[in-house]
């Protein structure tokens, strides 16, 4: 096929360089006039530009429509060059341009100027039209096409078939229909990279026939519905009929205008007929009543919450495993797990639709992201998202709703929740559902059961609607830090997902890839004006917050922002990078110290693991001996310590005298003081059991203790070591403290598959079962 090179306009600017106006979901065809509403403000500067140096704008399509801030790489390389033909400002700062596409062209050399993204552009190659015959047929059948499927209701613009009986060019009238058909964006922008008109007319041909097809069966199973739906419309006018019949005999004087309207909407909304009937009844209260009366003001509440419920409306679920989980990517780093799980919950409703799915709670310390992860299942499902706060919540109307009988009573939170989503198939995340309690009012966790089993809830009644409302089409999901305080039914009603805590390594991704950007954005900064290098974020982390998530850690990142912001509004356009004395300055001093290895073996003094709600930490446990006053030794436990932190210590005591031979300790009638560091911080749990032990023994045998050991472990009467919780945050603790040899009980063996491969590879874990292995491990060999 020949080839000619398409010539631009003569009116085309002589530099072959423009501003560019970056689209999201549309795509610029030559010749067509086309309105946009441009509000970011790089588009802002570049509309403004175009029109200052000439009213010529370089169109480019983004190829993922979720970038606010495209650069280069996010835009195709092929555009369209265009002329602004008016340009009207808005109150809310945007403008309304209304532009005309000039000629394809081919995009490179981009980059930024004065806040806005500039291209050189060369003309785009076109096929020359040397086969008449052929465009002129696929020409003819492309246009029969498109009408056909305007006469079957393809939404198109009113003006189109004004437009296309004068475009005699082949490549504008390709053009101008591709425009005005609702083709996906990704389709617009092939077809605009696409040389040949033949192949343009071909290609559109192809969808259009397909869409025509599609919108038959449409009007084919719309016609099916309404052949369907007549006797119950039928029924419905009969009962007009009766309803007229009866008031022209004077036994109904009939509804007012206002009755009528409820009624309407009533019919309109969708509820079973038993319930409509009910409804209509009320209804029929309210007109014999006097408006002013209580009983009228009740009962047209009553009928207003009737009516905006979504008795039969529901979104459509638009289930994709993968782009569900290009979405929990986008938005959570780590959790590989929950993610794992939460896609296979979605598979089996993508493939199952009808399946009735388990209630999903996630459970873990604050800030690990389970509100947000609950956020990005509706997402990714297309569905309406609502919270429902249960924090505090300790009466059971809240869940049930009050009776009407009762002055300003209001439905429960269920019915609230479906009444502001206009759905009845939402996603509903029931957030913090550990923290409900029980009064006098009854107990909330127990009128939960009722709606959260899939047997029983598509009949849950509400005690303000006082009728049976579906609730199975709903998906529930729920938030808890600790399922002690749930009751067991409800536990059983919920298939409960662990959150862990985050690795220092992956609050530092986290916070570097994620939270400094967007914190960054939100104060108005560009991210090249502010740099936090690796090892500052690392000492925020360490020394100004003490979390399991990254909820304070973005608190303290925001602080950063507000200064640096400061700093560029006082005229320090330089870009700023923060330091050390800037932490000092602008977050004031270290607020935690995290636990580091000792500098040399101690006599008395041993290295424990713990794990907090915040995460793993070493502990020091110091015995001293002391002579005794009087004939019976004293033994004297400090620190904060709780009852079953001081029956461990007893029980490490008892197991000592009673083999004080077998580790030659011949004197222990001394007196004996344990002390735990940081006395005004709780501690408590039975896992400092060996720790307190290997103390023990080195401060009566005069045995050091290896600086570089940590350990856990619970201790019995009789030797052994069991296993205890939280291994994976203790021995990530003691990694961070530059500890490389941890004692752990064996029955803790697979809970190290939890333990990063990078942190375990790193370190020396010994498995330990009796306190001699402990022992073993840790004293320093004489």
């Amino acid at each position: 096929m020949a080839k000619t090179v398409f010539t631009p306009p003569a009116r085309e600017p002589k530099p072959a360089r423009a501003s560019v106006l970056a689209v999201r979901d549309a795509v610029q065809f030559p010749g067509v006039i086309h309105s946009l509403v441009v509000g970011r403000e790089m588009s802002v500067a570049a509309v403004r530009q175009a029109t200052r140096k000439g009213k010529f704008l370089l169109v480019v399509a983004q190829r993922e429509t979720m970038i606010d801030t495209p650069r280069a790489n996010d835009l195709f390389t092929v555009g369209t060059i265009a002329e602004v033909l008016h340009l009207f400002p808005l109150p809310d700062g945007t403008l309304r341009v209304v532009i005309r596409g000039l000629a394809r062209v081919k995009v490179s050399k981009m980059g930024y100027r004065g806040g806005a993204l500039s291209a050189s552009y060369e003309p785009f190659t076109s096929d020359a039209y040397d086969r008449p015959a052929e465009i002129e047929a696929v020409k003819r059948e492309c246009l029969q096409a498109f009408a056909h499927a305007l006469d079957l209701g393809m939404t198109a613009s009113p003006e189109v078939t004004e437009t296309l009986p004068g475009i005699e060019d082949p490549g504008q009238l390709i053009d101008t229909l591709l425009h005005h058909s609702p083709l996906p964006t990704s389709v617009k922008q092939a077809l605009l990279e696409e040389p040949s008109v033949v192949a343009r007319f071909e290609t559109f041909l192809k969808w259009i026939v397909r869409e025509t097809q599609v919108l038959e069966l449409q009007q084919s199973v719309r016609a099916k519905v309404e052949r369907e739906f007549g006797q119950s419309q039928r029924e419905y006018l009969l009962r007009e009929q009766l309803r007229a019949i009866q008031a022209e005999l004077g036994e109904d004087e009939g509804l007012t205008p206002e009755g009528q309207d409820y009624h309407r909407r009533l019919a309109e909304s969708g509820m079973p007929t038993p319930l409509l009937e009910r409804a209509v009844q009320e209804l029929r209260r309210m007109e014999k009543s006097p408006d002013s009366s209580p009983e009228s003001m009740v009962i047209r509440s009553y009928l207003d919450w009737l009516v905006a419920l979504p008795w039969s409306t529901a979104s459509e679920d638009r289930l994709d495993v993968r782009k569900a989980a290009a979405i929990l990517d986008r938005e959570h780093f780590g959790l590989d797990k929950v993610k794992d799980r939460v896609l296979d919950y979605l598979a089996v409703r993508q493939i199952a639709p009808l399946m009735r799915g388990t209630v999903l709670c996630f459970v873990g310390p604050p800030g690990v992201g389970k509100t947000s992860i609950a956020r990005a299942i509706a997402e990714s499902m297309g569905r309406e998202f609502h919270r429902i706060s249960l924090g505090g919540v300790r009466d059971e109307a809240e869940i049930r709703g009050h009776r009407r009988t009762y002055i300003g009573s209001m439905p429960g939170r269920f019915i609230q929740a479906l009444k502001q989503c206009r759905t009845k198939n939402p996603v509903l995340l029931l957030d913090e559902i550990d923290k409900m309690s029980a009064d006098f009012r009854g107990d909330p966790t127990s009128a939960l059961l009722e709606a959260l089993d899939p047997e029983q809830n598509s009949a849950f009644v509400d005690h303000y609607i006082d009728m049976p409302f579906d609730l199975s089409k709903v998906m529930f999901l729920a938030t808890a830090n600790s399922m002690e305080n749930v009751p067991a039914p409800l536990r059983d009603r919920m298939e409960l997902i662990g959150f862990p805590s985050y690795t220092e390594e992956e609050k530092l991704r986290i916070a570097l890839t994620h939270l400094l950007p967007r914190r960054a954005v939100e104060h108005g900064l560009h991210p090249t004006q502010m740099k936090v290098s690796r090892k500052i974020m690392e000492t925020i982390i360490r020394e100004y917050t003490r979390e399991a998530g990254v909820r304070a850690l973005g608190r303290e990142l925001s602080t950063l922002c507000r200064k640096t912001a400061r700093k560029i509004a006082e005229g320090d356009d330089r870009a700023i990078s923060v330091s050390r004395n800037d932490l000092t300055r602008w977050l004031g001093r270290p607020r935690y110290r995290f636990g580091t290895c000792g500098v040399e073996n101690e006599i008395g003094s041993a290295t424990g693991l713990v794990v907090s709600p915040h995460g793993g930490d070493i502990l020091s446990i110091e015995v001293s001996l002391t002579p005794s006053a009087g004939r019976t030794p004293r033994v004297r436990l400090t620190g904060s310590l709780g009852d079953v932190m001081k029956e461990s210590a007893y029980a490490a005591l008892t197991y000592l005298r009673a083999n004080a031979g077998k580790y030659g300790s011949a004197d222990t009638q001394l007196d004996l003081h344990v002390h735990v560091p940081e006395g005004a911080v709780p501690k408590d749990g039975p896992s400092a059991g060996v720790t307190i032990l290997t103390a023990l023994v080195s401060a009566y045998t005069n045995r050091p203790v290896r600086r570089d050991v940590a350990m856990t472990g619970e201790l019995t009467l009789r030797g052994k070591v069991l296993a205890v919780g939280g291994i994976r945050d203790k021995v990530l603790a003691a990694h961070r403290a530059g500890i490389r040899h941890v004692a752990v009980p064996i029955e803790n063996e697979r809970e190290l598959e939890d333990v990063p491969m990078a942190v375990r590879s790193q370190m020396d874990i010994r498995l330990v079962a009796s306190a001699d292995e402990v022992l073993d491990f840790a004293l320093v060999k004489l």
